[in-house]
């Protein structure tokens, strides 16, 4: 196996991607990096210093003084923004209903996929986001796309929010989760889109472990493969 294995895990919001890569890492002792939260942490500080977006001058100022940070802590990824731990903050709806317009702004995202790939150049990654196999990483020798119904998405997101206190119904979780989609998919720098050579996972109707297994049969199938 090489030194900088890489697994990108690529799809749509609320799909568990984060979840999936999380458990895959720690099963293959591969390093984790949650690319979605870089965004949303970069989103956070335009929202708390009320940055217009689109204002290109003012965009590239600002991303100057935007840090982001990822540690995996007790299979909890700790996200600081400038030293700030805010990995509860990024995932409340204001981020949410925000990061697609922030993450499609060509300047934030050459930035965030520069300190991506500087982190898969020496170790052994599982990556997740929304154009890892296709922007970030397009060698990673193993790509899956994931997906799930909206109205599936929008439940497991709504019972993510109301666990936090979130005052929210399913219906605004699914209109968010829909403008999030037509967004990403849309947007001129990097949209969101299966690549080529990934593998369709569709977890609407499988559990996370299944899902695992799913991915951990397609990583060894693929050593199999590479050692015969």
């Amino acid at each position: 196996m090489p030194k900088n294995f890489i697994i990108a895990i690529d799809g749509y919001s609320s799909c568990g991607k984060s979840t999936i890569a999380k458990a895959l890492a720690k099963r293959l002792n591969f390093i984790y990096v949650d690319s979605g939260a870089m965004y949303r942490a970069t989103t956070l500080y335009f929202l708390r210093n009320k940055i217009d977006w689109h204002d290109h001058d003012a965009v590239v100022e600002t991303l100057k003084d935007v840090h982001v940070e990822l540690h995996l802590e007790n299979d909890f990824t700790q996200v600081l923004l400038n030293d700030e731990d805010v990995s509860e903050e990024i995932r409340l709806m204001p981020v949410s209903q925000n990061v697609s317009k922030v993450s499609a702004i060509k300047e934030v995202r050459k930035a965030m996929v520069k300190l991506q790939q500087k982190m898969g150049k020496t170790k052994n990654i599982v990556m997740d986001g929304r154009d890892i196999g296709t922007t970030v990483f397009p060698d990673a020798q193993l790509k899956v796309f994931m997906t799930a119904e909206p109205l599936i998405r929008a439940e497991r997101r709504y019972k993510e929010l109301k666990a936090k206190g979130e005052d929210i119904s399913v219906r605004e979780v699914l209109d968010n989760l829909k403008e999030r989609d037509y967004e990403d998919t849309t947007r001129e720098e990097s949209p969101l889109r299966k690549a080529d050579d990934a593998v369709i996972l569709d977890n609407s109707h499988m559990t996370p472990e299944q899902q695992l297994e799913f991915v951990a049969k397609l990583y060894n199938n693929l050593l199999d493969r590479n050692s015969q």
